[in-house]
């Protein structure tokens, strides 16, 4: 049995696990990161569109600020997120942002003068300032009341993961490419690393850390179609509840992206549409406004998503062989804006529907997108159920998300937490009474008890398909837990997952390599993905009202009385066929923002006893320092800062706030 020791062990190499590693690093620990692919072809390469950070540089971010960038994020998650964190977030964006252009990131830049731009299908000059030249520029996304998104051109992913991953590089990060977390190591009470799986040789080593964390991205491929890569599969969920130990939160909160190329589910970003495109029906004619004449195609993701989906029903679709789309129409832009801003749209556009979307519509319906839900953690990213397991990124619940988030907020999040969590980290492995003292009788357990799973599936006679019953799997999931949802679908889906699980325990191989074999590969992860699936499926079915992108037709309204409270998903029994479920109750007397309406979507919520007196104290608090600056003002309301880093707690500077005014 080969054993590696190192200090931190991370697990997944794209934004959030490449940032935690650097950070661990640069305070003295030894980091290894794993990652299943080369770090640069992680998926957080697929973002495109821009992270959100309220720098206030573009003259229609003018006004912007922490207290609005919370404001849109608390409202975008429905009342469902961590207000704390959600604090902690909007402090560090600019910061991060700013960090990654010292590290050589090629933000796009403001460029002083008169622009044309498109807002609500008109064309506008805007006039930016000249204070703002060449700071970062910034676009409208959905959800927000300031165009807060950074971005590359339509890149910004793809550009962030290189920087960072250059960034890792130069730190001295070392990072294992091509293998795979399968298990972690446990007493029950704190977590010790890791059963690591080389999928090109089929070893399994043991990777000892004192910190151990997971950032494997999201798990898009529980559906069928998905704008998610190959590889987001939800392992990393998987291997945390697989402990039994360690809770998963609000897994039911599933988003799906409005802008899914039909047929293949490709992402468009929704800088298409803050860049001013437009959404149109089969008639052509642009029907957002009719659904929100506010917000248009810029209401919040869940929103547009279950706009489109009930237009389709209503019979506006766009009748094709792949099924029924409706249109997003960017032609309006203009060539040079598109071939110069959107310039991956354009390649996807060409490459795979062989249009080209300067001239043509593009066609589109919603594809599962973002898993809000994840492994449970603190403030600190480390889970409160096993000690020394810390998550970040899409895999964890952090819980700036709640039930669902803006767009913009998930790539920011990845190098804001990794920020954050990897300092917390780094204070976790400086304490003497972190080191790895576990007996090696208890890695050798750990070890042969996964040899023994993969040797049973290798030498099993069973008759079941892995590839196939992926496939059930991903269309009950998309039938049964979609965009919409209620109650005898969910009680279905959930009962046909039960038995894809205990199917899966019977499957068969024709390959019995121990080495490269994809067979072996999808067998073990579709027998973590159903389990995974299930946690979705079941606490959904259990969640009797609306929030955010989980949306109950039989219960269709956001009820605060009985459901302001986050989901907990556990796996106690390895034979079980069903999760446990717990339930952490939000406290809205320590809300800054209590409930309220989202500013889009439906009004039909039922208030939480609490919130009229909260806002009672919250309107007394602000008339009480009506002289003081907003800083104190919000730190009456909710203190937040010393639940950050030290160095991470300053202000920001923006032109219109400066530090030294």
């Amino acid at each position: 049995m080969k054993v590696i020791f190192t200090d931190v062990l991370v697990i997944g190499g794209g934004l959030a696990g490449l940032r935690m590693g650097i950070g661990a690093k640069r305070r003295g620990h030894e980091v290894i990161v794993l990652s299943l692919v080369p770090p640069k072809r992680s998926h957080s390469a697929a973002a495109q569109g821009g992270m959100q950070a309220s720098l206030a540089n573009v003259i229609k971010g003018q006004g912007d600020s922490e207290d609005v960038h919370f404001e849109d994020t608390v409202r975008g998650s429905d009342w469902g997120a961590d207000q704390e964190v959600a604090r902690m977030f909007v402090n560090t964006a600019p910061k991060a942002a700013r960090e990654l252009a010292a590290w050589g990131l090629p933000w796009s830049r403001v460029t002083p003068g008169d622009r044309q731009v498109i807002i609500n299908s008109q064309k506008v000059t805007i006039t930016e300032r000249e204070e703002a030249r060449g700071l970062i520029a910034q676009r409208d996304f959905g959800g927000t009341k300031k165009w807060r998104t950074c971005y590359v051109a339509d890149g910004t992913g793809h550009a962030m993961l290189y920087t960072a991953s250059d960034r890792a590089i130069c730190e001295g990060v070392e990072v294992h490419e091509r293998a795979e977390a399968i298990a972690l190591i446990h007493d029950g009470k704190r977590c010790y690393g890791a059963v690591v799986r080389d999928l090109i040789t089929g070893e399994l080593r043991a990777y000892l850390a004192k910190a151990t964390a997971i950032a494997t991205g999201g798990a898009g491929k529980l559906y069928r179609v998905t704008t998610n890569a190959v590889i987001c599969e939800g392992i990393g969920h998987a291997i945390a509840l697989e402990t039994g130990i360690a809770g998963l939160g609000n897994m039911e909160a599933v988003q799906f992206h409005p802008t899914g190329i039909v047929p293949l589910g490709i992402l468009v970003t929704e800088g298409c549409r803050g860049d001013g495109g437009l959404l149109r029906d089969v008639d052509g004619h642009r029907f957002m406004p009719d659904y929100e004449p506010e917000k248009k195609e810029l209401a919040s993701r869940d929103v547009v998503s279950r706009r489109m989906e009930e237009h389709i029903r209503k019979g506006k679709g766009v009748k094709s062989r792949f099924g029924e789309h409706l249109w997003l129409d960017i032609t309006l832009l203009g060539r040079h804006h598109i071939e110069h801003n959107l310039r991956e749209v354009k390649e996807i556009c060409e490459s795979f529907l062989g249009i080209d979307p300067a001239e043509k519509w593009i066609p589109v319906r919603p594809a599962q997108h973002y898993t809000m839900g994840g492994v449970r953690t603190n403030h600190t990213g480390e889970s409160p159920h096993l000690k020394g397991l810390f998550a970040a990124g899409e895999a964890a619940c952090w819980d700036m998300h709640g039930f669902n988030r803006l767009g913009g907020n998930s790539v920011a999040e990845t190098v804001v937490a990794g920020m954050i969590v990897g300092e917390f980290i780094a204070d976790f492995c400086d304490k003497p009474e972190n080191t790895v003292a576990m007996p090696m009788g208890l890695v050798e357990e750990f070890v042969e008890r996964e040899e023994a799973k993969l040797q049973a599936l290798l030498n099993s006679k069973g008759s079941e398909n892995a590839f196939k019953l992926n496939v059930e799997m991903q269309e009950i999931m998309i039938r049964s837990v979609g965009i919409f949802r209620n109650g005898d679908a969910l009680k279905e889906g959930v009962e046909h997952l039960q038995k894809l699980l205990e199917r899966s325990r019977n499957i068969g191989l024709t390959s019995k390599a121990p080495g490269v074999n994809p067979e072996l590969v999808a067998a073990y992860r579709t027998q973590k993905m159903l389990k995974l699936a299930l946690t979705v499926a079941y606490g959904a079915l259990q969640r009797t009202e609306s929030r955010g992108a989980h949306f109950r037709e039989d219960y269709p309204h956001r009820d605060d009385q009985q459901w302001l409270k986050r989901t907990l998903s556990f796996w106690r029994d390895e034979n079980a066929t069903l999760p446990e479920l717990q339930y952490e109750t939000l406290d809205v007397m320590k809300m800054e923002l209590p409930p309220g309406w989202r500013g889009y979507g439906a009004k039909d919520y039922i208030d939480h006893p609490d919130t009229a007196k909260r806002l009672g104290e919250i309107e007394e608090i602000k008339k009480r320092m009506e002289s003081k600056d907003r800083f104190a003002v919000q730190e009456a309301l909710m203190p937040f800062r010393d639940k950050l880093p030290g160095e991470l707690r300053g202000l920001n500077e923006r032109i219109d706030e400066p530090l030294n005014g």
